[in-house]
Formats: C-alpha cells, structure tokens, sequence
C-alpha cells in the first residue's frame, strides 16, 4: 500500500480483508480496528455488500465476534461461506467457527508495513 494515497473507508476494509490468510478468519469488528475505522463494525457489512464483481474480496472469511456465520441458517450465502471456508481447512460446526482456533492474528511487519492506516 502506498502511504501518500488517501484510500478511501471501504478501500480500507477490503485491502484488510485481502490480508486475512486462507485458513484464517476476522470478525467484522476486528477488520474495522485493523482498517483504522475501530468501532465500525457495520460499515465493515455495507463494505462488503458493495464489493464489485471485478474486485476481489476474500468476503467468506469475516465472521461475526462470536465466530458465528451472518447469514440465515441454510440461505445460499451462508451455504457458500461454509463450503469456502471449509475449502480452506477451517471447521464449521453449528454455523460457526472456533476464533481461539482459526481467528486471524497479524503478525508485526503486516501491521506496520501493510495495515498502516
């Protein structure tokens, strides 16, 4: 990322969400306090519901605090996010995820040479 570039909130939260290794998850409001927008959790959701198709956004790995899919129980996005994720190695059980087990934790050059907001 270029420092002398002013990036927008949502360009913010996405390259974040880039960050997040396969085989890792965020919550939302994690992906906010590493975006540098702490306690906008939601505009972490709006962010990613306004994604383009061109883009691209690793979306299925921001869960909720708990660990916990967003989605409705059975709906197609959340049957998509569990597939994904469970691509990558990462255990659903129950509609969600053990953060002890998989939650991201950003190593030190990552928070200061790419998340520095």
């Amino acid at each position: 990322m270029d420092r002398n570039v002013d990036f927008t909130p949502t360009e913010r939260i996405w390259h974040t969400i880039r960050l997040i290794p396969a085989g890792r998850v965020a919550a939302y409001g994690q992906v906010a306090d590493l975006a540098g927008l702490p306690g906008r959790a939601r505009m972490v959701g709006r962010s990613l519901k306004a994604v383009p198709p061109h883009e691209i956004v690793p979306w299925f790995r921001v869960l909720r605090s708990n660990g916990q899919i967003a989605f409705p129980v059975a709906s197609e996005h959340a049957n998509e996010q569990i597939a994904r994720l469970q691509e990558e190695g990462v255990l659903v059980v129950n509609h969600r995820v053990d953060m002890k087990r998989y939650q991201w934790q950003p190593d030190l050059p990552t928070l200061l040479y790419q998340l520095d907001f």
